[in-house]
């Protein structure tokens, strides 16, 4: 059953609203920040593999809208930075590169242990660890079937599926609550102004100003983000430099920011928040109601200790290690809480985490030029090469 690009969008639009309704009916959801996005969809992915387990069918969503929410999303984070922002983001972004790397370390540690001790095959220690956990569907994917066809590990492709998608869920589910907890227990706050939209409030209804210049130049400048941020990505794609789509787009909306900065041309950031905020929403919602969740059917035992195993570590390390050592402010709670969402899951997850705090705690445009960074190029190919080191071990070829 494939379902089309409107009806995606629409369904997606569906979840966020159900989302935001029970997350303010739920205390206990808004006061640990669930992301909406996650509670509606969670809602509709279990729907829709309600669906599939019933009738047989598989439902495929049309996620190529998906993709260019995320390029537009990032183009607006770019428009709104700032170098002295990128000087600050740059130090914490030099602390997380390594904190990756022992995140990964910790991973396949714990899952290798589980494993072991259950008497199973080591290599499932690593498919629940940084395989699947830190690297996603995708890597899930590509090392089972070498597991499968090189070590004869049976339905590794399946059960690193299990995981991955596991993975977001809990990662969604624990990143916004240790965030937030963090930022209550050290009183901390956003020393950010918050870009607000000029409004009318009248009852209930609230009516935002937004003048059709400033419109029009937000639309225009993500739109150059777009193309040439597709001409640089061709030209790299080429010499065989391969970087995410989405990270292109980002450094020319950088780029144009400070440009036109540099030549005392103001530009109005609160419409490009506006369509920042749209296109991450948007996103957030067609990522989370195409949740394979019936991959997780057979997610008891040996994967659920390990999950549980897994997420204790990640937030241990977050809260004793990551968070001191990027200063303890407001930026390194708002990272920590994204730092959750990626590694047990994937950087959407870790954006959405940092929406639900900045949203209700105030803005924090270091968290997202970090987690985004980190996210995109740096731990897949950190990931890759601390597995390959693992395979080469004794204790991974018998």
């Amino acid at each position: 059953m494939d379902i089309n690009t409107p009806v995606t969008m629409a369904i997606a639009i569906i979840a966020l609203w159900i989302g935001f309704h029970i997350n303010r009916r739920v205390s206990l959801l808004q006061t640990y920040n669930i992301p909406p996005a996650v509670t509606g969809g969670l809602l509709i992915s279990s729907l829709v593999a309600t669906i599939e387990a019933t009738t047989g069918r598989d439902v495929r969503f049309d996620l190529h809208l998906r993709d260019l929410l995320l390029i537009s999303f990032f183009s607006t984070v770019g428009l709104s930075a700032r170098l002295r922002q990128m000087l600050e983001g740059g130090k914490a972004l030099a602390i997380m590169l390594g904190l990756a790397v022992a995140l990964l370390i910790f991973q396949n540690l714990t899952g290798t242990l589980i494993a072991m001790a259950a008497g199973e095959n080591p290599l499932l220690g690593l498919i629940g660890g940084s395989v699947s956990l830190a690297g996603g569907h995708g890597t899930a994917i590509t090392w089972g079937q070498l597991f499968e066809e090189h070590f004869s590990l049976a339905n590794a492709s399946s059960i690193g599926m299990t995981f991955a998608t596991a993975g977001l869920i809990m990662g969604g589910l624990i990143g916004g609550p240790v965030g937030a907890w963090l930022i209550r227990r050290n009183n901390l706050h956003s020393s950010e102004p918050a870009s607000e939209m000029q409004h009318i409030e009248s009852g209930n209804k609230v009516t935002y100003i937004i003048e059709l210049n400033s419109v029009l130049t937000a639309v225009l400048l993500i739109a150059l983000c777009f193309a040439l941020g597709a001409s640089i990505y061709g030209w790299l794609s080429g010499v065989g430099i391969r970087l995410p789509a989405f990270l292109t787009a980002m450094f020319l909306g950088i780029a144009l920011t400070n440009g036109l900065e540099l030549f005392n041309i103001e530009i109005d950031n609160r419409p490009i928040q506006l369509a920042g905020d749209l296109s991450l929403q948007l996103f957030l919602g067609m990522s989370l109601i195409s949740l394979p969740l019936l991959s997780l059917q057979g997610a008891f035992g040996l994967i659920s200790v390990v999950m549980v195993m897994q997420a204790i570590v990640v937030t241990l390390l977050t809260v004793f290690v990551v968070f001191p050592l990027l200063g303890r402010d407001y930026d390194a709670a708002c990272i920590s809480s994204g730092f959750i969402g990626m590694g047990l899951g994937a950087t959407p997850i870790g954006i959405a985490n940092m929406n639900a705090l900045t949203n209700r705690f105030g803005p924090s445009h270091k968290a997202y030029l970090v987690i985004p960074l980190l996210g995109a190029f740096f731990i897949d190919i950190a990931n890759a090469t601390l597995v390959q080191l693992l395979l080469s071990l004794g204790i991974f070829q018998g």
